[in-house]
């Protein structure tokens, strides 16, 4: 399949880890020894197997709140609501988040399908562990379990991004590239993908920052006849290069490579709203058309997403110093890391998946697990050598 999926982040890197007395693969004692919150580490047992994971309908928490944010915002507190940029991002002051009620949850998944990014300062999660977050998603649905990265011990739903402090880290990132940047959607390739993504940097060095891009912007720049040609076409998503990739740095496979085919123009039951639903890393080929349509059709759409500034905003994780936490969409956003930290730096980041529905370009479809849009092993015979 030949696609490049180079973050050496998320998986287990034979050169610096260790091997415990349990034969699960940890950081070495060195870096754990250093670490600002060692609770959050990543731990990899080989021994843990999952299955696929299968249709599961969507009670979404948003569909259900005060769109007047009163639990969320209110009015007896010193709250600070900027707006990152007029369209999409907003930054809060005077909200701490593991205080709120469930009809505060509730506000607060309708004010991220609104807004797309949400960055709030200040807040005690890192200082709760790594439990507190865990259950703090499984209010807003089901948790994603990555088939390959790190988590800490006994806590499976956290992802776990750990940049090691090692010399020599970003020179092997930038060997043979000249940039890192890469846009997606996390998890694109599940049949109930992420729906959105709780993110904290606990400690980096300067630098480190995300970028975000409006997709639901992205497509509603695109003229009538274009939006009108996208419709009812599907991009088939697999996770086999992610997995791959894992394999041949000595990593785990807890969970078989999956691919599943879904609409290019995703409708977000909530708002409405219609975005691009494409993902460079997961994403490899819209089924409807020939390779070379496809390829023409996709690199198009995402140099539109990646160039397109007018269409971004970017979180600067201030060394993980704010102890700020983000949440943002994965239907109608596209996010990447910014690799220009020193070397010698760690960089050390959670992230917690919450899965949502299967993506639809129709309301009708929605919550339907017969709803099939392609034949999943015809596309991925398509795209692999003959």
């Amino acid at each position: 399949m030949n696609q490049t999926f180079g973050n050496s982040d998320i998986h287990y890197n034979k050169d610096f880890d260790e091997v415990d007395a349990d034969g699960v693969l940890v950081i070495n004692k060195k870096n754990r020894d250093q670490a600002r919150y060692p609770e959050f580490l990543p731990t990899w047992d080989p021994s843990q197997k999952l299955p696929p994971l299968k249709f599961q309908k969507h009670d979404d928490p948003a569909l259900r709140a005060d769109p007047s944010f009163p639990n969320l915002f209110p009015k007896d507190k010193d709250i600070t609501i900027k707006k990152v940029t007029p369209k999409f991002g907003t930054e809060v002051d005077g909200v701490q988040l593991s205080q709120l009620t469930d009809k505060g949850k509730d506000e607060l998944a309708l004010l991220l399908a609104q807004r797309k990014v949400l960055v709030f300062n200040d807040q005690d999660f890192a200082d709760k562990g790594p439990g507190f977050v865990t259950e703090f998603g499984k209010y807003f649905g089901n948790l994603h379990i990555h088939p390959s990265s790190g988590a800490p011990k006994g806590h499976p739903e956290l992802h776990i991004t750990y940049r090691r402090p090692q010399e020599g880290e970003l020179k092997k990132i930038f060997a043979h590239k000249t940039t890192n940047v890469g846009f997606h959607s996390d998890v694109s390739y599940e049949i109930t993908p992420s729906k959105f993504t709780i993110f904290q940097v606990l400690e980096s060095g300067e630098g480190g920052d995300t970028v975000f891009a409006d997709t639901v912007e992205a497509y509603k720049r695109l003229s009538p006849a274009f939006q009108k040609r996208l419709e009812g076409l599907h991009v088939l998503h697999t996770s086999e290069d992610q997995a791959a990739n894992s394999t041949l740095q000595g990593g785990v496979e807890r969970r078989k490579a999956v691919s599943n085919i879904h609409p290019l123009v995703r409708l977000d039951p909530v708002t409405g709203e219609k975005s691009l639903f494409i993902n460079k890393a997961f994403g490899r080929r819209i089924v409807e058309l020939k390779k070379e349509e496809s390829d023409f059709l996709l690199d198009f759409l995402h140099n539109h997403i990646v160039t397109a500034h007018d269409l971004q905003l970017r979180v600067s994780w201030e060394g993980g110093n704010r102890k700020k936490v983000a949440f943002f969409h994965n239907s109608g956003v596209s996010h990447t890391a910014i690799f220009d930290t020193e070397d010698g730096f760690v960089r050390h980041a959670y992230r917690v998946s919450v899965l949502g529905e299967r993506p639809i370009s129709d309301i009708k479809d929605y919550n339907k697990e017969e709803y099939t849009p392609g034949d999943v092993q015809a596309a991925l015979g398509s795209i692999k050598p003959t």
